[in-house]
């Protein structure tokens, strides 16, 4: 058989080969299951790919992986608390690699981006933990403390709330942008919140996500304690693809606009001749330079 010999196949696939052809041949009476054997082992494992990692079980462990170690990397690097804003930036570094086919590494890619945005994550970080802490005190205060004028204490506490849902928003935005485009600070929070009001349907559903995917942990560690520890090693990285996904296409319309490739430039150069000249059958291309010499 063509699959005893295959050296791409590891030892194990064929000892087990070799074994059902012994079989076969000292038991010439149980022929017929050997075959039938060997002919479901091998569409099984590999006319249906199933040790090709472009597999989709294997793609699915791939990311299962991604995600588990994105999140072992983000919980370590953020315990200092004060580089949660770096190590939310490389962590949305990695899932948009990661959503655009581009990943190269979960290690390489998530400290590249760490060590490049530190400083200024780290000082952002500390400018939206300043905001956050100020509007939870302003709502305690307004909710709990403040006794009496019970219009003016409903009016102050629901604008302290439409402050609280801004910096969601914003802080929703802030990595992503700062992990994608390089910026100053003052404009990585004002592009933030540009984009986060002009797609604002996303910025709602990314948000709505987001709660459901805690919702679920939370729900799953009263009732089922295994699924929740799966749903745990996954973590955070998972509310980071889910986002990406949107990100992705919200960023693409902020690129810059891609080179010509080299094979569209040398079609082009294909259709001239040595002296500058146009070559016959290139209607198209001529009809363009007739408009560029006409402009």
């Amino acid at each position: 058989f063509h699959l005893l010999h295959s050296p791409q196949h590891s030892w194990g696939i064929r000892l087990f080969i070799q074994i059902i052809c012994y079989i076969r041949l000292f038991f010439g009476y149980y022929q017929n299951i050997c075959y039938t054997v060997l002919y479901v082992f091998r569409r099984l494992f590999f006319m249906h790919g199933f040790f090709n990692y472009d597999n989709p079980v294997w793609k699915f462990i791939g990311r299962f992986t991604d995600m588990v170690v994105l999140n072992l990397l983000f919980i370590v690097t953020s315990i200092p608390i004060f580089t949660i804003g770096a190590s939310m930036t490389a962590l949305y570094y990695c899932t948009l690699k990661i959503v655009e086919d581009r990943d190269d590494g979960d290690f390489k890619m998530f400290f590249h981006s760490f060590k490049q945005n530190f400083k200024q994550a780290t000082l952002m970080w500390l400018i939206m933990l300043v905001l956050i802490v100020v509007f939870g005190f302003d709502f305690y205060f307004f909710t709990k403390v403040m006794t009496g004028q019970n219009t003016l204490r409903v009016i102050l506490r629901a604008i302290t709330m439409a402050f609280i849902l801004i910096w969601l928003f914003i802080f929703l935005y802030v990595w992503p942008v700062l992990s994608r485009f390089d910026n100053t600070m003052k404009a990585t929070f004002a592009n933030a919140s540009f984009m986060a009001f002009r797609y604002l349907g996303s910025t709602l559903a990314m948000l709505v996500t987001d709660v459901l995917w805690l919702g679920l942990i939370c729900l799953c560690l009263t009732n089922i304690p295994g699924l929740a520890m799966l749903l745990l090693l996954m973590g955070f990285p998972v509310i980071a693809w889910i986002n990406s996904t949107m990100f992705s296409h919200i960023f693409k319309n902020y690129m810059p606009a891609e080179e010509p490739s080299h094979d569209e430039t040398g079609e082009i150069l294909t259709d001239i001749n040595v002296d500058g000249s146009v070559r016959e059958g290139a209607d198209e291309l001529k009809h363009d330079l007739d408009d560029l010499k006409k402009g």
